[in-house]
C-alpha cells in the first residue's frame, strides 16, 4: 500500500531514483525561492527611483518590504511536504503533478515548482480519501530531518489505499519532539480541521476543542488562509489575533510568519484595554461585579444622563444683525440627534452642526447668498453655540464619565436603579481628585473601553481570532465585539479549561455577548498530542468541572505517565528534571504559583539551567512555570508539583489543575507529598 524509501538501509533501486529526483526539486525549489526573494530585493532597493510621488513610494516599499518577508527560506522546514498526482479522470488537472508547500514558488517561466497548501488545488490533499479520491491517483507525503528530504509514503486511492493515521509519516510528524515557539502544522492538518480552516471570511466559527486536538493551530492556519483569499481586503481592514497572556503570544507567534504572513497584529485580552495604566488590582468580588454584563447598561444611561434638554435659545452676533435660534427647534435638533442613537462625541458634534445649520439658513435667507466657510466655522465656535452645546451636549471622556461615576454616589444610583443593589454600588465607590490621579484596575480599564465605544467611533478589524476563549467576562467579549462590528471571528477554546471567575459555561452566552449569536459551535474531540494515558488520567477530572464538553480521545498510544508520592518535593523535583533531561525535547516543571521561585532555586543550586514565563524559550530547555501562565502551551515532558497546591489555589482549581495536566505531548509527572484531589484518587 505505501513506498518508503531512506537513508539506511539502502533503497531499492528504483526507490532510491524516487528520493534522488524529489531531492533534486527540492533543490531547484529552494533555488527558484532564492531568485525569487532576490528580485524582490532589487525591487526594495529602487522602488523610490520609478515610484512617482513620495506617497507612492511609501507605499510601494511597504508592499516590497513585505513581499521580502513573506519570501524569507528557513533551510530547516521543509519547502514542500507533500505531492499530488492526478490521474486520467480529472477534468481540468488530468495528468498533471503538483508538489504542495508552505509558499507558491515558480520558475524563471512562471510555472509553478511549489504550490501554496492553501490554494484550491491543494485542498485535495487534506480531503481525498479511498471512498473519494477527488481526481487523485496518488496522494504521496514526504518525510524530513532538518530540512533534509528523507523518506516519501504513497498513498494510491484509485485503488482504494489510505492509510490515514496509520501513515508513519504523519505520525512522526504529529509526534516529533516540541522545542522552542509552537511550529505550524500545515503537513498534517486533518480534514475535519480542513473544513474550519477554510471557513468562509463571512463566517463566525467556535471550536470547542479538548486537549490536543489542534484548536489553536486551527485559528492561525484560518487567518492564514483568510489572507491568502482576501488579500487586498484583509490588509486594509487588517487581522488580530487575541491570547490570554503575552507568554502565549510569544509561543504562537513563529506561525504565521513561517506561512508567509507577516502583517497580522497580536495582543493579549488586557492589551486591549490600554487607554489608562493599570496601578491597582481589585478584589475578586469588585473585579467580578465590573466585568459582569449589567455594567453595560450602567455606564449607556450614564452617557445618556449627560445630554440635557435647552433651556434658553441661541443668540449670536453677527456685525450688524443677530441671529436667534428659539427653544422649539433647538428641541428638535437634541431629540433627532438623540434618536440616532450615535456615539456621544459623533452627537454632540451633530447637534453643533445643526445648529450652525439653522444660523446658515437664516443668513442665506436674508442675503440671498451662502455664507463662506469662514464664517461656518466662525459660528460653529462663537460662545453662544458652544454655551448652548456644553450645556445639552457636553463634552465627556471615558475616564471622566467613569471618574465621575465611581465619585458621585447619586450619580451611579441613577445609572444603576434596578441593576445593581446599594451594597454593589458602594463596592464601586472610589476616591481620586482627578481621572488622572486615580489608580485604575485591569476591570476598570475594560469599563474604560466600554464606555469609549458609548463616546467614539471604534477602528475594527476584518477578522478576529481569539483563543483560550472560555476566560472572556461579558464585557472583555463586548470590548472584541466593537473591535468586529463589520468583520468575521474565530473563536477558540474548552469549557473545561475555563478558570475565570466569570468564565461561561455555555458557549452561546459568549457568542451573544461577542454580537455572533449565530456562529456556528463545532467540537474538536479527537486529540494528536496528548498521550491517552495523559488524557484518561485527566479526563477524571471532568465530572467535577460542572461544564458539558465531550471528552477527548487521543489517537496516541505511546507516552508515558507517573504519580509519585515523595517526601521531599523539591529533591524528587530536581531529581525528575535530572532523569527528563536523558530524554528529547522540553521540559516543564509547573506548580502553584507560590511554589515556582522555591522550584526554581533548588534547579539552580543543582546547577540546572532554567527559563521563565516571562522568556519561555530563554535558551534553556527546563521551564519552571506557574500554573496560572501555561494555558494553550505544550511541552514534551511535564513535571507537576504538588496537584493538591494547584487545585486549593484558586475557586476554580480544579479546571487549572485540568490545564495543567494536559500541557504534556509525551511524558506527564506528577509529584505530590499531599494527597491527590479527590477525582484523581
Amino acid at each position: 500500500m505505501s513506498l518508503h524509501a531512506r537513508e539506511s538501509p539502502p533503497a531499492a533501486p528504483a526507490l532510491a531514483d524516487e528520493l534522488a529526483a524529489e531531492r533534486a526539486h527540492l533543490s531547484r525549489s529552494r533555488a527558484a525561492l532564492h531568485r525569487m526573494r532576490e528580485r524582490a530585493e532589487s525591487l526594495f532597493a529602487t522602488g523610490d527611483k520609478v515610484a512617482g510621488d513620495a506617497y507612492t513610494a511609501e507605499q510601494l516599499g511597504r508592499h516590497l518590504a513585505r513581499r521580502v518577508a513573506e519570501l524569507a527560506d528557513d533551510p530547516r522546514t521543509p519547502l514542500f511536504f507533500g505531492r499530488l498526482d492526478f490521474g486520467a479522470a480529472d477534468a481540468e488537472h488530468a495528468g498533471r503533478r503538483y508538489h504542495v508547500g508552505r509558499r507558491h514558488v515558480t520558475d524563471e517561466q512562471g510555472e509553478p515548482l511549489v504550490l501554496d497548501w492553501r490554494a484550491p488545488v491543494s485542498r485535495s490533499f487534506y480531503r481525498a480519501s479511498a471512498r473519494d479520491p477527488q481526481g487523485l491517483a496518488v496522494r504521496r507525503r514526504f518525510g524530513f530531518g532538518n530540512g533534509v528530504l528523507t523518506s516519501f509514503e504513497d498513498e494510491h486511492l484509485d485503488r482504494g489505499e489510505e492509510l490515514g493515521t496509520a501513515s508513519r509519516i504523519l505520525t512522526a510528524e504529529i509526534e516529533r519532539p516540541r522545542v522552542g515557539p509552537m511550529r505550524d502544522i500545515v503537513a498534517t492538518i486533518q480534514p475535519e480541521q480542513d473544513e474550519l480552516v477554510r471557513a468562509d471570511l463571512s463566517d463566525s466559527i467556535c471550536v470547542q476543542g479538548a486537549p490536543g486536538t489542534g484548536k489553536t493551530a486551527v485559528g492561525l492556519h484560518r487567518a492564514a488562509y483568510l489572507l491568502y483569499l482576501h488579500r487586498e481586503r484583509l490588509r486594509r481592514s487588517k487581522v488580530l489575533v487575541v491570547g490570554p497572556n503575552r507568554a502565549f503570544l510569544g509561543y504562537i507567534a513563529a506561525v504565521l510568519p513561517a506561512l508567509g504572513e507577516v502583517e497580522v497584529d497580536q495582543a493579549t485580552v488586557d492589551e486591549l484595554a490600554d487607554r489608562v495604566p493599570v496601578r491597582a488590582v481589585d478584589p475578586p468580588v469588585v473585579a467580578t461585579l465590573k466585568h459582569g454584563a449589567r455594567m453595560a447598561e450602567v455606564l449607556r444611561r450614564a452617557v445618556d444622563a449627560y445630554v440635557a434638554e435647552p433651556a434658553e435659545p441661541i443668540v449670536v452676533s453677527d456685525g450688524s444683525f443677530r441671529w436667534r435660534i428659539g427653544l422649539e427647534p433647538l428641541h428638535r435638533l437634541v431629540q433627532e440627534t438623540r434618536a440616532e442613537r450615535l456615539p456621544y462625541a459623533v452627537g454632540r458634534e451633530r447637534v453643533r452642526a445643526r445648529a450652525v445649520g439653522l444660523l446658515q439658513r437664516q443668513a442665506e435667507a436674508r442675503r440671498a447668498e451662502s455664507p463662506s466657510e469662514s464664517w461656518l466655522r466662525r459660528m460653529a465656535r462663537s460662545k453662544p453655540v458652544t454655551a448652548f452645546l456644553d450645556a445639552v451636549w457636553p463634552a465627556l471622556t471615558p475616564e471622566g464619565l467613569l471618574h465621575t461615576l465611581y465619585a458621585d454616589p447619586g450619580r451611579l444610583a441613577q445609572a444603576a436603579e434596578g441593576l445593581l443593589t446599594p451594597d454593589e454600588q458602594a463596592l464601586l465607590a472610589r476616591s481620586g481628585r482627578t481621572p488622572k490621579a486615580t489608580r485604575w484596575t485591569a476591570a476598570d480599564a475594560v469599563l474604560i473601553d466600554e464606555a469609549a465605544g458609548l463616546i467614539e467611533r471604534p477602528s475594527g478589524f476584518g477578522h478576529i481570532v481569539v483563543d483560550e476563549a472560555q476566560d472572556l467576562s461579558p464585557m472583555q467579549c463586548r470590548m472584541i465585539a466593537r473591535r468586529n462590528e463589520h468583520g468575521s471571528l474565530t473563536l477558540l477554546g474548552d469549557l473545561a479549561q475555563a478558570t475565570a471567575p466569570w468564565a461561561a459555561t455555555d458557549w452561546r452566552e459568549t457568542l451573544r455577548h461577542l454580537g455572533k449569536p449565530d456562529a456556528t459551535v463545532v467540537p474538536l474531540t479527537v486529540g494528536f498530542r496528548v498521550p491517552a494515558d495523559v488524557l484518561d488520567f485527566a479526563n477524571r477530572l471532568l465530572p467535577a468541572l460542572a461544564v458539558d464538553v465531550p471528552p477527548a480521545e487521543s489517537l496516541r498510544a505511546d507516552g508515558a505517565l507517573e504519580l509519585r508520592t515523595v517526601t521531599d518535593l523539591c529533591g524528587a523535583t530536581v531529581a525528575e528534571v535530572r532523569a527528563a533531561l536523558a530524554h528529547e525535547g522540553s521540559i516543564a516543571v509547573i506548580a502553584a504559583d507560590d511554589a515556582v521561585d522555591r522550584l526554581r532555586t533548588a534547579l539552580t543550586s543543582a546547577g540546572f539551567e532554567t527559563a521563565t514565563a516571562d522568556d519561555p524559550a530563554g535558551g534553556a530547555r527546563v521551564t519552571v512555570m506557574p500554573a496560572t501562565l501555561v494555558k494553550g502551551l505544550e511541552y514534551d515532558h511535564v513535571i507537576v508539583a504538588e496537584p493538591a497546591d494547584i487545585a486549593a489555589a484558586e475557586p476554580r482549581g480544579l479546571h487549572r489543575l485540568y490545564v495543567v495536566l494536559t500541557r504534556a505531548v509525551s511524558r506527564l509527572s506528577v509529584l505530590h507529598a499531599k494527597p491527590l484531589p479527590e477525582p484523581l484518587r
